[in-house]
Parts: structure tokens; sequence; C-alpha cells
């Protein structure tokens, strides 16, 4: 995983040397129109929890109110820790719980009780603490290939969207969520979309799959980027000094300049707020 990290930080790397000897034209990509994302630069890990927490229950709030519902993207990873505050007081009293939709970005193809489980560890560390409805919490499906379970698992977004129970991008087509919650890796992967893999660059599938995961299990179901990009807003979750390199690489003074990290590609419609502490902007000017 180490070299795996160092690889994808070397691409962004020559990337840049590149752009720098005049070759800009040829190799950045053209890049949607979006707004400049929201850096909450933050002193620590429980300053990062608190102000997730604010930032949830307010959205939360804000979407019942439009439109009756709250969607929201659960990632793995340190997220659901991070989300702790939301089962405390003040938040866990006042938020309707009875009106939040939960998805998985990113789900291994495992049984849901077993310790690999983004459901499970979602389930034990904050679904099982909140009163949601099981009704209104959609896991993947298990028993399934990784093929068959991406395929069912968008065919259940696409049902839920010609049903109106989740909203619809104007822009894609694809379902729009109203929150999703994401985690970054230390080699700036999103999701199950790993820099290496030519997952990130699809184009038309709302959720794919992979067989080789650098980090076990390998197989997994994955959202797509044009799923991603297609909420209503985005929340970049990142602490820890293992994610300062690829920080640097994607909000350093060279972001711009076009760095083939996934997390690069996080271009949403709407918008796009980071989360970070201290050990994760160590490397920023």
């Amino acid at each position: 995983m180490k070299h795996q990290k160092q690889f994808c930080l070397l691409l962004s790397f020559i990337t840049f040397f590149l752009l720098t000897l005049g070759k800009s034209k040829q190799l950045a990509p053209s890049k949607p129109i979006m707004t400049s994302p929201k850096l909450n630069k933050l002193e620590s890990e429980e300053h990062v929890a608190d102000a997730l927490a604010a930032y949830v229950a307010d959205l939360s709030s804000k979407s019942i109110a439009d439109h009756g519902s709250f969607s929201v993207v659960l990632s793995g990873g340190s997220l659901i820790d991070t989300m702790r505050k939301l089962v405390q007081p003040p938040y866990v009293g006042k938020i309707d719980w009875k009106n939040w939709l939960i998805f998985w970005l990113d789900e291994r193809v495992v049984p849901l009780d077993h310790p690999d489980s983004n459901y499970k560890l979602a389930n034990d560390g904050f679904l099982s603490k909140v009163p949601i409805p099981k009704a209104n919490i959609y896991p993947i499906k298990e028993n399934l290939s990784p093929e068959k379970a991406a395929e069912e698992y968008e065919e259940r977004l696409k049902q839920l969207v010609a049903n109106k129970k989740l909203k619809t991008s104007a822009i894609t087509g694809m379902a729009k969520f109203d929150l999703m919650l994401l985690g970054m890796g230390p080699d700036g992967h999103v999701a199950s979309l790993f820099c290496w893999h030519f997952q990130r660059f699809e184009k038309k599938k709302w959720v794919t799959f992979i067989t080789d995961s650098p980090k076990p299990p390998p197989p997994r179901i994955t959202f797509t980027f044009p799923l991603i990009n297609s909420a209503s807003e985005i929340a970049m979750v990142v602490t820890g000094e293992d994610a300062a390199d690829a920080v640097k690489v994607t909000l350093g003074e060279h972001a711009d300049y076009g760095y083939p990290l996934p997390v690069q590609k996080v271009k949403p419609e709407g918008g796009y707020t980071w989360f970070l502490d201290k050990e994760a902007t160590s490397l920023l000017k």
C-alpha cells in the first residue's frame, strides 16, 4: 500500500514538472465550472467532529423542510467515528431521523455482518444509535457477485429516482443525493476509485465494481464520479498526518495543474466543503 501511495503521488509531481516545461495545454484536462470548495481547517479531529455534526444537522433541517427527506451517502474508514457527535446531545434529540435515507458510497462485497462490511461499521457506530427506519436504509444486497451487486444497487437507485424518493440531477440525469460524506485515502483515492484503476474514468454507470482492491477485501462496489458529482452537497472529511501528502497535492498552490489523483475528480454541481484537522493540513503553506 505504501508503494502504491508513493506511485500515485509521484504521478502528480511528474505532471507538475511537465506542465512547468510549457506542456500545460496538452496535458491539463478540461475542467467543468464549479464553485471553489469551502475549507474548514480545524485544530484537531475533535474540532472536526464538532464542526461536521453542526454542518450535517443544519443541512438535515434545511433538506427536510424543503422536500421532506434527507438522503445521505456514507463512506467507510474513519468517517463513522468522526460522526460520533451526531448521536450525542444536543443533536441526537433534535434531528428528524425518521426522514433520513441512508446509502453507501462504496461497499465491500461481503456479508453485512462481516467485520469488513461498511454497513456493519456504520450500523455499529451510528445507525444502531439513532431511530432511522429500517426501510430507509439501503445496504448492498448479499450473496451476489461484485458485478451483479453493482448492477442491483444501481437499479435500486434508479427505481428510487423513478418513484420520486430521490431527486434527479438536471445536469447528469442521475440521482441527486442531499449529502455525500466522503473520505480520502493517503494515496488520494475516494470511494473505491483508485488512481491505477480504470473505473475512475467511468462516465455512464452510476455504480461500478472492482475485484482487485489494494486493500482487503478485493471485491467491492463503488459509486462513480458522475454520480458522486451529482450531489447537492459533498463533505470531504480528512484527518490525520497520513493524508497530508495527498492534501498538499489536492489543495496546495499547484492544485489547478491537473494532478491525476482521484480525489481531484470530485467536482460537484452543488456545494463542496472540506473538514480538515491540523495534521492533515500540516504540509500546506
